[in-house]
């Protein structure tokens, strides 16, 4: 569940998810690299489409959230990419709420920029299986971190939450490894086919 639906968390962390993706974006918009809006496009619109594939998992359900994949090929600009999805999910489809995006989205995009900014010079380097296994922990970092905010954010909004959290958190586990191969083998493909989109480090420290 990595929509986190209106009327769960309490007033002061939706007023401190709202705030940290403000600034996020805020941010974002500084760093955007217009060369990679197309880029953007693409993954936003294959971030809108994965996350209506929800496959039950015991108390909530799980979907691929390709955030990983998202900060290793755009940096800073996937966080704008996924505001931009989530609010079309929330406008179409009720997915969130409009309360509740700026802790989704944030849930999402930082994860996204811990990858780039930990991963992204080392794939700027690596060759041959090293770009999978950079790729497959991207996948698997950005699920478990947003895993863990999603967590955090239900577990602060009080402690009937704890029992959710905890079983969301645990949900996490198996889709993390799931999205890190899918994220790895498509980051190893793009290294054969199209190396110059891997090359995301100076739009991430500029």
């Amino acid at each position: 569940m990595a929509h986190i639906p209106d009327g769960v968390l309490t007033a002061p962390v939706l007023i401190a998810g709202a705030l940290a993706s403000a600034g996020l974006v805020a941010v974002a918009l500084r760093r955007l690299d217009y060369d990679r809006l197309p880029q953007a496009a693409v993954l936003a619109a294959g971030f809108f489409v994965s996350s209506l594939i929800q496959i039950p998992f015991g108390v909530t359900s799980v979907h691929l959230l390709l955030n990983g994949l998202m900060g290793l090929l755009l940096g800073w600009t996937a966080v704008p990419a996924l505001l931009v999805a989530l609010t079309l999910q929330t406008v179409f489809f009720g997915y969130g709420g409009a309360l509740v995006l700026g802790v989704n989205t944030f849930n999402l995009a930082l994860p996204a920029l811990i990858c780039a900014l930990l991963l992204s010079p080392w794939l700027a380097r690596a060759a041959g299986r090293q770009v999978f296994w950079i790729g497959a922990l991207a996948g698997l970092l950005g699920v478990l971190l947003s895993g863990v905010l999603v967590a955090l954010s239900l577990a602060a909004s009080g402690e009937a939450f704890l029992p959710a959290a905890w079983a969301i958190l645990l949900a996490y586990v198996p889709l993390a490894l799931v999205e890190a191969l899918i994220t790895g083998t498509v980051v190893a493909f793009l290294q054969r086919v199209e190396p110059g989109l891997l090359g995301v480090a100076e739009a991430t420290h500029d």
